[in-house]
């Protein structure tokens, strides 16, 4: 593939245009090589004026014209209709990337009518701040230029690590959905903060600086985050006070069992968009 790798992204919403954000960012490709999709012609003037490329209203079979990666950024039910559009026109040394859950590489060959190089992403929405996790999954047509390529576009927005397709489930539950869990935990402890007399924006203050905090200290020393909170801990102390409180009320298996839960609902929605999708062609 070439340096300035030519990048059709269509469905520009949050996700998407956090991407586009990012692949510019980082220089993974350039404005002229760059181009969007959206609904409206709106969406497309203020996206365009945003980033400098060329963005188009439902244009998607043009937007893919020469494209070496295609990023299909739209949600599960539109991927069908969305490959049916494009598949004519999809040129030969393209790469496709797909954000959409619940939508296996199985069923996106099919549609396409061929094999071609093949990613299902799943990223999170702190890819909006470029601290998102990202999770790849590909088919046997990647080649390690690919991975380079579609790694980069999602380095430029936060981490990625590579999982089965069949992960992608428990990935799903733990990191697509785990921005929820933990912003349920920030609103816990901001709640803890002004029952005891703090502030408002004292306690947030607090509360989305410890989080944060936490995190990279796990990330930066390499710890269990078991080590870590016993370093915190002091006898019969303040802390362990605490933990012993959230262990009584179960925090940790509480947690454990939403992620088993949300992988199992993962699993469900696959399945009901591929009855979906073959009683449609039935």
């Amino acid at each position: 593939m070439s340096a300035a790798n030519r990048i059709a992204l269509l469905g520009a919403g949050n996700i998407g245009s956090a991407l586009l954000g990012g692949i510019l960012k980082c220089g993974v490709t350039t404005p002229d090589r760059l181009v969007a999709t959206v609904r409206t012609p709106e969406k497309a003037a203020t996206l365009s004026e945003r980033f400098g490329i060329r963005v188009l209203t439902e244009q998607n079979l043009k937007a893919i014209e020469g494209a070496e990666v295609i990023i299909l950024a739209v949600k599960p039910l539109m991927v069908a209709r969305l490959i049916e559009e494009i598949r004519g026109g999809l040129p030969d040394n393209c790469v496709l990337v797909s954000l959409a859950a619940s939508f296996p590489m199985e069923t996106m060959e099919r549609l396409v009518g061929r094999r071609v190089p093949t990613f299902r992403a799943m990223p999170n929405i702190p890819v909006l701040v470029g601290e998102g996790a990202t999770c790849l999954a590909h088919n046997s047509e990647v080649t390690a230029g690919h991975m380079e390529i579609v790694e980069s576009i999602f380095r430029a927005v936060g981490t990625v690590t590579y999982v089965t397709e069949d992960q992608l489930h428990a990935v799903t539950a733990l990191s697509g959905s785990g921005p929820a869990y933990i912003y349920m935990v920030i609103e816990a402890m901001i709640a803890g903060g002004l029952k005891m007399g703090l502030s408002h924006v004292v306690a947030t203050r607090l509360a989305e600086q410890t989080v944060l905090g936490a995190a990279k200290l796990v990330r930066e020393t390499g710890l269990h985050p078991a080590v870590l909170r016993d370093q915190v801990i002091t006898p019969a102390g303040v802390t362990i006070a605490a933990v012993h409180e959230l262990e009584r009320h179960g925090l940790r298996s509480t947690l454990i069992s939403a992620i088993e839960t949300a992988t199992g609902q993962s699993r469900r929605l696959t399945a009901e968009l591929q009855d979906k999708l073959s009683s449609k062609n039935d």
